[in-house]
């Protein structure tokens, strides 16, 4: 019986179709008992014997998988075949040193968008009309109605017009927003939405949301100060695209009137701007949607299965 290692820590939890799917293809399941993500010789121990696995955010890089390739070196039967990421990012996974070994990598880019979409639009509505903050206050004894803004008539720039940035686009056309993009690696006038430069797409903007798939510094101490004084900025793509400190300061000072993140430079995250009132913080869950978890446990498993019947 084929062995099928899953790295993340809620697969199944919510839908067991995926776990079935595998188990009537003749897998045996083994799971991340840690309950967090995997170090590396935690994957390597837990992983051994693998034909395939079904992985989260771990790292995956050429040492992993060299320590992978050699436990197999005994039964090359039982060697790794198929890494299927459960999510859109490869970013922690050595495509070069996973083909070199004969592994075929997938993704599932499709199932997160809807969920990081609308995730990005609620704290757009919760940053503008200062819910969370409020909420803070009320539980504390402090009844203060705080004056917040509306979202219909404001300036949207989106860094990243792939499959989430043109989603949040389409979902914000109702409310009536003036919309951009900045992209370079597409052309002008998808939608009927005007293509600036981020230089110009920061200057613009009354709330800039990042929707990238990198994890490269694009919004540093230079880009925060194109801003326009009381502009907000959301990040629900990639950890380290924001420089958090520069941030910090610029929400402290009141430049920016806030921020909303999802993803961090190094995480669980524990620095600074957890002090402020003006900012929102959630741990990573652009797709921790019910619906979009299964459809990407469903995916994760199909494409599995796909690579070890030999289809690329």
């Amino acid at each position: 019986m084929p062995k099928v290692t899953v790295t993340t820590t809620s697969f199944g939890k919510y839908d067991k179709k995926p776990l079935e799917l595998l188990e009537n293809n003749g897998c045996e399941v083994i799971f991340n008992s840690f309950g967090r993500t995997l170090k590396r010789e935690e994957i390597v121990e837990l992983c051994k014997g693998s034909v395939g696995i079904i992985a989260g955010k771990e790292t995956l890089d050429a040492e992993v998988l060299e320590g992978l390739t050699q436990s197999s070196v005994l039964n090359p039967r039982y060697s790794l075949k198929v890494i299927s990421r459960c999510g859109a990012g490869l970013d922690n996974v050595d495509i070069p040193a996973a083909t070199r070994r004969g592994i075929k990598v997938f993704n599932t880019p499709d199932a997160p968008t809807l969920a990081v979409a609308e995730l990005t639009i609620g704290l757009l509505l919760n940053l503008l009309r200062k819910v969370s903050q409020m909420d803070n206050e009320l539980r504390t004894d402090r009844w203060e109605k705080r004056m917040g803004n509306l979202l219909c008539g404001k300036k949207v720039g989106i860094k990243g017009f792939g499959r989430i940035g043109k989603k949040v686009a389409e979902l914000l056309k109702p409310f009536g927003c003036e919309i951009a993009y900045a992209d370079p690696f597409l052309d002008d006038g998808l939608f009927g939405l005007k293509r600036l430069s981020l230089e110009d797409l920061l200057k613009w903007a009354d709330i800039v949301t990042i929707h990238v798939g990198v994890h490269e510094r694009l919004i540093g101490e230079k880009e925060l100060q194109l801003m326009k004084k009381g502009a907000w900025l959301i990040n629900t793509s990639r950890g380290g695209v924001v420089d958090e400190p520069a941030l910090y300061e610029y929400l402290k000072n009141g430049y920016l009137s806030g921020a909303a993140l999802d993803v961090f430079e190094q995480e669980p995250y524990a620095g600074p701007l957890k002090e402020l009132n003006n900012v929102i913080l959630t741990p990573h869950i652009g797709s921790y949607a019910k619906e979009a978890r299964t459809e990407m446990e469903m995916e994760a498993v199909e494409n599995l299965l796909r690579g070890l019947s030999g289809k690329d």
